[in-house]
């Protein structure tokens, strides 16, 4: 592709106040790397943006010679959507501005930032913004799809907290999309994905948080997998809102709370994080371990900004991985028996299933209130994630998640899937995602893309 090009590669170099990446650079292989060990793609070019007229300069380049374009934030995506081969990367990653106002409890992030850079600057103030479970994801895909996490409860999604959007749409213009400009286009990027342009700067509501919150885990062996997720089920329904619990089927992490003998076991763990007192969070731990006594307990106070770490070794860059999701109501026997069956066949120790908890604030917002795709009434977001450390036990894994997921759709909730755990773009599942939503996003597409040029996501075809 770049010998077709010629001197206009020249000439996109010298318009562009970022450095312009070719594959005959010493560091391509280092920048053309994403997060997924997996995905292994060549770009003809990647554009390093350095500002909204740099992104407006590269999406017009590649239009003007008809190359596909891929938009990269913290180059997080499972599906490898963050690049392309013999396309344009439009790469946010130097602009990862994190700007704080505590005074309004506001803050602006630019669209290449990672959650690690926006909880840092943010807990600066013992503030935060409700986001992910992993530090080195990009603050603009998570919060493009939804943005869910230890927060949520508490706060809402992220896009429940999103105020403007600075950002380029395909014909090269720069606006800026809020409750009163574009508020068509503002609705959509809640929860739409990257399919109306590249948003270069996010404005955030914040909230109280930190810097200390109470961590608890508790786990159990595989034989207890029935008692444990019933146990679970009822402790979400009467949890006050100063906790949020975390389930997942796992093997046990090789920490030093962990006897060795139990290193990599597999099992389930409950991980319950307190926002309140230490006294309430015991207490809770106490009435949890004494209704069904774990292998392991620790308990104790950790910076949130930790918390918001706890996930990052084990998600490593470089892993192969894969991942489907689903919602779930509630932990119903069916569905305890059919996890309970799927979580000990795991082939890697990294695989894991995860169920976030969905209620509160998540439930607080309307449901046409934004493009999320998935319904505001009480749930599990359900994360079935391969991760392995290498490509020698994926494609067993991968069959586990589909296997898993395919099980599990009995029951699950018939309205809805998380864009953001979805490895595969299937224009069904897409449709199916954002259900009654879908074609009102593909007028709004049809109005700031009608060439769909931004169509390396969960892609939404001009109405």
């Amino acid at each position: 592709m770049t010998s077709t090009l010629g001197g206009d590669i020249d000439t996109l170099r010298a318009a562009l106040t970022g450095r312009l990446v070719t594959p005959d650079a010493p560091d391509y292989d280092e920048v053309r790397g994403v997060f997924n060990g997996d995905i292994d793609r060549r770009p003809a070019l990647i554009a390093r943006c350095e500002s909204p007229a740099d992104v407006a300069t590269a999406v017009t380049f590649a239009r003007a010679h008809r190359m596909e374009v891929a938009v990269r934030g913290g180059a997080h995506s499972t599906a490898g959507s963050s690049t392309v081969d013999d396309g344009l990367v439009v790469d946010l990653s130097p602009m990862n501005q994190v700007v704080v106002d505590p005074v309004a409890r506001r803050v602006r992030v630019g669209g290449g930032a990672l959650l690690s850079e926006l909880d840092a600057a943010t807990q600066e103030h013992g503030l935060a913004v409700p986001s992910g479970m992993i530090s080195h994801t990009g603050v603009g895909g998570l919060t493009l799809g939804g943005g869910m996490g230890w927060l949520t409860p508490q706060a809402g999604l992220s896009i429940d907290n999103l105020l403007s959007a600075r950002m380029v749409t395909a014909d090269g213009t720069v606006l800026r999309a809020a409750p009163d400009e574009h508020p068509q286009l503002f609705w959509a990027l809640r929860g739409g994905g990257g399919n109306f342009g590249v948003v270069t700067e996010f404005e955030f509501r914040l909230h109280e948080v930190g810097p200390l919150v109470q961590l608890g885990l508790l786990f159990w062996g595989l034989d207890q997998g029935t008692e444990v997720l019933r146990l679970a089920r009822d402790l979400i329904t009467r949890l006050p809102r100063e906790f949020t619990v975390l389930i997942a089927g796992m093997n046990a992490p090789p920490e030093p709370f962990v006897p060795e003998e139990l290193h990599f076991q597999p099992g389930y763990a409950v991980v319950i994080v307190g926002y309140g007192g230490a006294e309430s969070h015991a207490a809770l731990l106490d009435q949890v371990a004494g209704t069904l006594p774990p292998l392991v307990r620790f308990a104790g106070p950790i910076p949130y900004v930790a918390l918001q770490q706890m996930m990052d070794e084990a998600n490593a860059w470089g892993r192969h991985c894969y991942e489907k999701g689903t919602y779930l109501e509630r932990l119903t026997d069916g569905a305890i028996e059919v996890i309970t069956r799927q979580v000990p066949l795991r082939s890697s120790p990294l695989s894991v299933i995860l169920f976030y908890q969905l209620d509160g604030a998540y439930c607080e917002v309307a449901e046409e209130e934004t493009a999320f795709s998935g319904d505001r009434t009480p749930r599990l977001g359900t994360f079935i994630v391969a991760v392995c450390p290498d490509a020698e036990p994926l494609p067993a894994d991968r069959e586990w998640v589909r296997d898993t997921w395919r099980a599990l759709q009995p029951h699950s909730t018939s309205i809805g899937a998380y864009v953001n755990s979805m490895t595969e773009h299937e224009d069904d599942r897409v449709r199916a995602a954002y259900g009654t939503k879908y074609d009102r996003l593909a007028q709004i597409k049809t109005v700031y893309d009608p060439d769909n040029v931004f169509r390396r996501n969960l892609n939404i075809t001009p109405g």
